[in-house]
């Protein structure tokens, strides 16, 4: 997949998630009002929130593709892991604010009875939010990008909150007041518990933590695969946005001539862009087999 392919594919998942949004944040403010919802109101100014994090990803993914410059020579991916990290406070912001209004209105007993217009919008929002999230997570998850997988999450926050306010609104529509809060209390938690994993991956990938063990394994196989490479001395990899950039230290014959390891670190560096679509760059050092030598690192 070409590079303006892959950013093409993610900013058309974002544009159709912004669209599908703001119906329905219209829809549910209107029904919340008309319906004497508080619940349905309440999730229709939650998909308002929404648009700082839909915006702040169409702004990242703008950014994230710009190829490298002299300012920037690893690139500009990182912006969707800030993108992302801005996602997270919001749905964490979110879930402490659902969590806080639905314990004031058990404590005051600040019970609504809703109409069926609130029951339908809540129902609507269940099925298009998850449908969203699975639309999102798996193009994320292919692309590999972690704004859209922040995403993919808020629109499974979104549903989680839609399902609360429906079990609350059906319960409140049949005399049950106290189950509107309640059901929404409970599912702030798992609201937290999203906001929390983006928040942690982001920060993971904005303070160069490790790609995963399973794809490091395969990149050393692969490297070791190429003819006149001994051994896979060390390699490290890294994100910045939808890529991994890796650094890959290799062992040769210590007789071979410098034209001849350079011909096999290229053949090496290409084999894994043709094996690893969403690798960006490979820094390849080479080392003597069987010799000793000294990594130099001040980290």
């Amino acid at each position: 997949m070409e590079r303006n392919e892959r950013f093409d594919r993610a900013d058309r998942i974002i544009r159709i998630g912004f669209w599908v949004n703001a119906l329905l944040m219209i829809f549910k403010l209107a029904a919340g009002h008309w319906g004497r919802s508080d619940a349905v109101f309440a999730d229709g100014i939650e998909s308002a929130c929404d648009f700082v994090a839909i915006f702040s990803t169409m702004v990242a993914l703008r950014l994230g593709r710009k190829p490298f410059d002299e300012q920037h020579p690893y690139g500009h991916g990182r912006a969707e892991s800030l993108s992302a990290l801005l996602i997270s406070l919001v749905i964490v912001a979110t879930g402490g604010w659902i969590l806080v209004s639905s314990v004031h209105a058990i404590i005051d007993r600040d019970f609504q009875s809703p109409g069926l217009v609130a029951v339908g919008a809540a129902l609507c929002t269940i099925i298009i939010k998850e449908w969203l999230y699975r639309f999102t997570q798996k193009t994320g998850t292919r692309l590999a990008s972690p704004s859209l997988l922040a995403i993919a999450r808020d629109h499974r926050k979104d549903a989680l909150t839609s399902i609360s306010t429906l079990v609350g609104v059906v319960g409140a529509y049949f005399g049950f007041g106290f189950m509107d809060p309640l059901a929404a209390g409970l599912t702030s938690f798992f609201i937290l518990h999203i906001g929390y994993e983006t928040f942690r991956d982001a920060a993971h990938d904005l303070m160069d933590g490790s790609a995963p063990p399973d794809f490091i394994q395969e990149v050393m196989r692969l490297a070791e695969s190429v003819p006149r490479v001994e051994h896979v001395h060390d390699i490290r990899g890294r994100r910045s946005g939808q890529y991994m950039i890796i650094d890959l230290k290799l062992e040769m014959d210590p007789a071979m001539t410098v034209k001849a390891s350079h011909d096999v670190a290229t053949r090496v560096k290409r084999l894994i862009f043709e094996g690893f679509p969403n690798v960006g760059d490979v820094m390849i050092h080479i080392n003597p087999h069987e010799e000793e030598h000294e990594d130099l690192i001040r980290l």
